[in-house]
């Protein structure tokens, strides 16, 4: 194919591809819808269409969908050929502006929170310009929000657009304050680093519980885990390896810039970054990655899987979240440049970062909640479910200078020397990372480590941005009606390091010691989604939603059913699956097991009758005492189960599911793991852990 910059894009009707098909008027009206938020000419979306339909037909397309993300976790697409009948009898290649700039996909079927009723069904797609269109497969996608007949959102990208707007506004505000009259406007990026599990094919194949839920309900730990951290950098397996190189191929395709691939620290964990591009193509471009990741993974006779928790008693998956703000001239407004004590307006982005992470610390930990991301926050390979902020040392020295109204020294940059005359010197950073922190401070954006690794960016992504917006719109409210601006900046700079100090932590995460002085600082601790969902509907989190128009009431408590159903749904589907796998596969292997050592056992008395049989009859009855513990825990795991049909309020299903099923799942697997270490290999039902982990070579 050629090299790398050869072939990037070439499936992505980009600024390139536009320049080359659209007259100058029409690509410079769609540069300012794009850029600006202009609005679209009808004439410019007919223009767009035909450029749009001619490049994709010249690139081996034949149907265009309206490509949107659903409140499902995943993406949705209705196929349409660009074919339009003919007077004699052929047919024309047509797609109009109309057909570009909105679709009708039946809306009924999506997750609405009862915002539309069953029998309701319409549903509209928008084009959302600033989202390049692609090609995938033979269709032509067009990245869109997704919105019910009556407006409401019932999508990721509306609400992510939206908090991107209102952030914009309220920096801009700031901006104008400082004097940076050039700035047009303000954009977060974000750069999602996806962690993930390879496995193979034909184990997966035989494991019941990865094929309905996507993680392992049942396994024993195998005698090698992670313990001795050979995996983390290691030298990537030639089969990965090649996994790894058509992934890029076929990202690199789609303009998705991937960057790193390396081996992460659980055996059979991977990991890959890309370049940080602006909010809502990030959102995209990731959605995308997932599908990619899974379809590269089939051809190569493996499985790809997106579980926070794949494995139990080995890391799980999170997907770090690098967020930015920048101007449309380049700059960075997080980046502290060389002498940051005097960087006045960095120092009032990070404040009201800080501000906003400590006031809405309740919004962000709901954002990334899921029945498997419950799995894995607060365990020793992801951050705990408390938010707080990590600055590093030179950030903190600089805050307690203004804080206390004392002199900064600054921070003296060390030279590294490691004492070997060939190797290079270099200059130090000025603070250490910390990989136990859930927001982080790494230079010049915030690393926000909480989301699991199957989760869309865009819920993290909409909290986030809301929230800085709604710091910076108190800031400039104050600011634009002060006397002395410099005098207002500074008391105000000081003021929210005094009242959100409480948020930052430089220290270790893990420590047990931590979670208890976070709650003595009346930091939230949410350790599952029952926990911490209910809270999207307090009354502060609902006014500042509203008012940014983020959300409206209507939508906020339709999500808020809708993660709470979800979580629901998932748990009961684990639930039954551990039940169906336990009653069909796990009690008829032991037993088999079992019924072979009484004929063992008879067979060696009969050749001599004095033999005792030690063996034989001690596994016996510690196998049979297992099966009955198995059989039981199942009955009392399907009798909760039963019991929650009459459950009526998603809430209390969910408090009943945390309470009472997940320690039932528990106690069940528990014994089921034990028969396992005592079966022999040739009769368990499926693939163990050692297989699974160690099985790609």
């Amino acid at each position: 194919m050629g090299t790398i910059s050869d072939y990037f894009g070439c499936l992505v009707f980009d600024d390139r591809v536009m320049k080359a098909n659209l007259s100058s008027d029409v690509y410079r009206s769609l540069r300012k819808t794009i850029d600006q938020g202009a609005k679209l000419d009808a004439s410019v979306a007919n223009a767009v269409a035909a450029a749009m339909k001619d490049w994709a037909i010249a690139n081996g397309a034949t149907h265009f969908t309206h490509w949107f993300q659903p409140l499902t976790g995943i993406t949705a697409e209705k196929h349409d050929s660009f074919i339009s009948p003919a007077p004699d009898g052929g047919v024309i290649m047509d797609f109009s502006g109309k057909e570009l700039i909105k679709g009708e996909p039946d809306a009924s079927s999506f997750p609405s929170g009862g915002l539309r009723a069953t029998f309701e069904a319409r549903g509209y797609t928008a084009w959302d310009p600033t989202s390049y269109a692609f090609i995938k497969g033979k269709t032509l996608c067009i990245p869109t929000a997704f919105c019910s007949y009556g407006g409401e959102a019932l999508d990721k990208k509306t609400p992510l657009l939206r908090s991107m707007e209102a952030l914009n506004r309220q920096a801009m505000r700031i901006l104008k304050l400082f004097g940076n009259k050039d700035v047009k406007c303000v954009r977060t990026s974000v750069g999602p680093e996806q962690e993930y599990f390879l496995i193979d094919k034909e184990m997966y194949d035989k494991r019941k519980d990865l094929i309905y839920t996507g993680r392992t309900l049942f396994g024993a730990k195998p005698p090698k885990g992670q313990e001795m951290d050979d995996h983390y950098f290691g030298v990537i397996k030639p089969r990965v390896a090649a996994y790894m190189a058509d992934l890029n191929e076929e990202l690199w395709k789609l303009g998705i810039l991937a960057k790193t691939e390396h081996n992460e620290v659980a055996p059979a964990q991977h990991e890959l970054a890309p370049i940080y591009t602006t909010t809502n193509v990030a959102t995209d471009h990731n959605q995308l990655t997932m599908e990619i990741m899974q379809k590269v993974a089939a051809k190569h006779g493996l499985v790809c899987l997106l579980h926070e928790k794949p494995f139990a008693g080995v890391n799980g998956s999170g997907k770090h979240n690098n967020w930015s703000i920048a101007t449309n001239t380049g700059v960075n407004l997080l980046s502290p440049g060389e002498t940051p004590y005097e960087n006045a307006q960095f120092l009032l982005f990070l404040c009201a970062v800080i501000k906003a992470v400590d006031d809405y610390q309740d919004l962000l930990r709901l954002s990334v909640a899921t029945a498997g991301n419950d799995h894995r926050l607060g365990a020793n390979e992801a951050p705990p479910a408390v938010v707080s902020i990590f600055l590093g040392d030179e950030l903190m020295a600089i805050l307690d200078a203004i804080e206390n109204d004392t002199p900064y020294a600054g921070t003296q940059k060390t030279t590294m020397k490691l004492g070997v005359d060939v190797l290079p010197r270099f200059a130090r950073d000025t603070t250490d990372r910390n990989r136990t922190s859930p927001f982080a401070f790494t230079g010049n954006k915030f690393e926000f480590r909480m989301l699991g690794s199957s989760n869309s960016i865009a819920c993290a992504n909409m909290m986030l941005n809301s929230a800085v917006a709604e710091s910076l719109k108190i800031y400039a409210d104050r600011l634009e009606g002060a006397e002395d601006f410099e005098t207002a900046l500074h008391e105000m700079i000081k003021k929210t390091i005094k009242d959100h100090k409480r948020i930052l932590f430089n220290g270790n995460g893990y420590d047990d010691a931590w979670i208890a002085e976070a709650e003595k600082r009346g930091l939230c601790n949410y350790r599952t989604t029952p926990d911490c969902m209910p809270h999207l509907l307090d009354e502060k989190n609902v006014k500042m939603l509203t008012s940014h128009k983020v959300f409206t009431v209507a939508e906020l408590e339709s999500r808020c059913e809708i993660m709470l159903e979800n979580y629901c749904k998932t748990v009961r589907i684990e639930a039954t699956t551990m039940i169906d796998m336990a009653r069909k596969q796990i009690l008829p292997a032991v037993e088999s097991y079992v019924s072979d050592l009484a004929k063992a056992s008879a067979a060696k008395k009969a050749v001599a009758p004095a033999a005792a049989c030690a063996y034989e009859t001690g596994l016996i009855t510690k196998l049979s005492v297992l099966t009955d513990q198995i059989a039981e825990k199942t009955d009392e795991l399907e009798t909760a189960l039963l019991d929650l049909n009459g459950i009526a309020d998603t809430k209390e299903e969910s408090f009943a599911i945390r309470d009472t099923i997940l320690g039932k799942m528990a106690a069940l697997r528990a014994v089921a793991d034990e028969a396992e270490t005592q079966t022999a290999e040739k009769y368990w039902p499926f693939p163990t852990y050692g297989d699974l982990l160690f099985g790609v070579r």
